[in-house]
């Protein structure tokens, strides 16, 4: 039975997350799910988003998967809590506990974040949502107790990366005017976690606003290094992932749309499946 490691996001942006996985574990099979139809996440009610991403965790679930990441901040950080606590001990019980497993994207973060500090002060560069959530803040205390987060919500940064204007004149306007914003809480921050998975496409206009002695942090290195250790750490969960080198492709929306702009994000051509939740 096929059972790949199932790669969850509202939309494209988990893509640059599964890049990541693939480079470092290339040989565990892959599926990616992108509920593009229901896209944006980060403007949804938690109970909004809790609910579209348990249905499309079952999916996964029903598809063999044995482990899902959740490659979405607003996911990881609204809804992955409940999942875990509440649903996985009915959807997948187990003598020693859940069968499957749900991980997020915000934890492996917050365990390294403080190392790339040397001021004690960094940014998070977040949807709304992700912000609103708090839960990076929660999280990073739990790690590293004295150091001071500053948040920065980016609205419009989404919806320039999904529109193709990333690298446009007309982002510049939104990328500085955010950075200046998040700079402006903290003159002192030196590490810039880029908390959305879409933000890496835009890494080349905030370098260019961000100081030049600033570190920027996106995610998918380092949830892939987690991932790894993780299954090192659990065999259970490891030797049931098979092992042929495939990646699949869902979208909840126009496969046409998504193989155009997953090539953006992914890297590389592929060709999706239509999915009706």
């Amino acid at each position: 039975m096929n059972q790949p490691i199932g790669v969850f996001d509202s939309g494209y942006g988990g893509l640059t997350i599964l890049r990541e996985l693939v480079q470092t574990l290339p040989q565990y099979d892959y599926v990616y799910l992108g509920d593009n139809a229901r896209t944006p996440y980060g403007t949804r009610s938690f109970e909004t988003v809790y609910l579209y991403t348990l249905e499309c965790v079952r999916h996964l679930f029903d598809r063999g998967c044995r482990l899902v990441v959740l490659a979405c901040n607003t996911a990881s950080a609204k809804a992955l809590r409940n999942i875990q606590q509440l649903d996985l001990p009915i959807l997948a019980p187990g003598l020693d506990g859940p069968n499957r497993r749900v991980l997020g994207v915000i934890r492996p973060t917050t365990e390294v974040i403080g190392n790339y500090s040397k001021t004690g002060n960094v940014g998070i560069l977040a949807t709304r949502g992700t912000v609103t959530s708090e839960s990076y803040v929660v999280e990073i205390e739990k790690f590293f107790p004295t150091l001071s987060v500053f948040q920065e919500a980016c609205p419009m940064w989404v919806p320039l990366v999904e529109n193709g204007e990333y690298d446009s004149p007309g982002a510049d306007y939104f990328v500085k005017q955010h950075i200046d914003r998040l700079m402006g809480k903290s003159p002192a921050i030196d590490t810039i976690l880029l908390a959305c998975t879409h933000y890496p496409l835009l890494l080349n206009k905030i370098r260019q606003y961000a100081p030049a002695n600033a570190t920027i942090l996106s995610q998918g290195g380092i949830v892939a290094a987690s991932l790894a250790d993780y299954l090192k750490r659990h065999p259970e969960i490891e030797t049931q992932c098979s092992k042929h080198g495939q990646r699949s492709f869902l979208t909840t929306d126009s496969t046409e749309d998504f193989d155009r702009q997953a090539t953006i994000f992914y890297g590389e051509a592929i060709r999706s499946e239509q999915l009706t939740l």
